[in-house]
């Protein structure tokens, strides 16, 4: 019997052993991240932050100028629907009010019995008063004839403005979703963007750009006071007028999706300047940049439209000098910069 029990021993020992080191080579790769969760990511240089989140920015404008397409037109399907509901309504009350109208006629046809016009007429104490009545009843009749097809006309005008109104209220829901996925994308890589900065302490949060912001927001101070100046170089009194809106709102935050007058996106601050100007303007940069006259960036005057990465993605207004003003992104107001800032792209003169 104890012979037999040595080798189970050995073999329960064994086990152990196994056991044991399965745990520590379990616990080495949770350690070195073999099974890609346990892994901690890398620390990042705060010059690699900043380019991250550089980047999350401007993947967030890219859904932001989707977003505010999709809002345009989302908002142009709403007011068509309610005109063409309206349309319905109007419609319908005149529909309902020849209804009724036939309805009377009807009603009084049924009353007078229906009898036969030469049993009438042999009847009729007045013979000629009676022919005088059978041409008005006949061309009473024609009347109401006409008035059916009215009626008809109608029910058929109304039946296409509820198909038109139903294809309105399809898109409308279509866009609707459409911003709700652009939002989601948009505040996404907003999130991510805090979430990275927050990894650097206040100094280090400082250093990646924040020396050009503070030096932007001086520049933007002394502009405001040559803003006048750099207006009269504009070709016409609308651009200057809206180069002059864009100096008063130096210092205003960026907000996605805001068109002012207190805060704005790119292409919401460029919209505003011009509205200001008495110039109407598409919503997006993908519209804006079609709304004039290509130009070159040796042409280049005050007022003329700015355009930035391969997607047209951003734009701003120029100044003169090789500077515009733009909204930026979240982590920076409305300031003058250097074209070079981002890859330029194109220009437009609107007016």
């Amino acid at each position: 019997m104890a012979a037999h029990r040595k080798p189970r021993q050995r073999s329960m020992g064994g086990g152990k052993a196994r056991t044991a080191a399965t745990i520590a080579l379990a616990g080495a790769a949770t350690a070195t991240g073999l099974d890609g969760t346990g892994h901690a990511e890398p620390q990042l240089a705060p010059g690699q932050v900043k380019a991250k989140v550089d980047k999350l920015y401007q993947e967030a404008e890219v859904a932001t100028e989707r977003y505010n397409g999709a809002k345009e037109k989302a908002e142009a399907a709403g007011q068509r629907l309610k005109s063409l509901q309206d349309q319905a309504a109007r419609k319908e009350e005149r529909l309902n009010s020849a209804r009724e109208a036939l309805g009377s006629v009807a009603a009084a046809q049924y009353r007078a019995g229906g009898l036969e016009p030469a049993v009438q007429l042999a009847l009729s104490d007045d013979p000629d008063r009676y022919l005088e009545n059978a041409e008005f009843v006949e061309r009473a009749g024609s009347r109401q004839n006409a008035a059916v097809a009215g009626v008809r006309k109608q029910l058929r005008e109304i039946e296409q403005l509820r198909g038109a109104a139903h294809i309105e209220l399809t898109s409308l829901k279509s866009r609707r979703a459409e911003l709700k996925q652009h939002k989601k994308t948009i505040t996404g890589k907003l999130g991510s963007a805090r979430r990275l900065l927050s990894r650097l302490g206040p100094q280090e949060r400082s250093l990646p750009g924040a020396s050009q912001d503070r030096a932007s927001r001086s520049t933007g101070a002394r502009d405001t006071l040559a803003a006048p100046g750099s207006a009269s170089q504009a070709p016409n009194s609308r651009a200057s007028a809206a180069v002059s809106y864009a100096y008063q709102k130096i210092g205003s935050p960026y907000v996605w999706g805001a068109t002012g007058p207190n805060a704005f996106d790119c292409s919401g601050l460029v919209q505003a300047a011009y509205r200001a100007a008495g110039v109407s303007l598409p919503r997006t940069t993908y519209s804006q940049i079609a709304a004039g006259r290509r130009v070159s960036r040796t042409e280049l005057l005050p007022g003329d439209l700015v355009f930035f990465y391969a997607g047209i993605s951003h734009v701003g207004i120029y100044v003169g000098n090789g500077r515009m003003i733009h909204a930026p992104n979240p982590s920076a107001p409305v300031r003058v910069a250097p074209l070079d800032e981002m890859p330029y792209a194109g220009a437009t003169r609107v007016v």
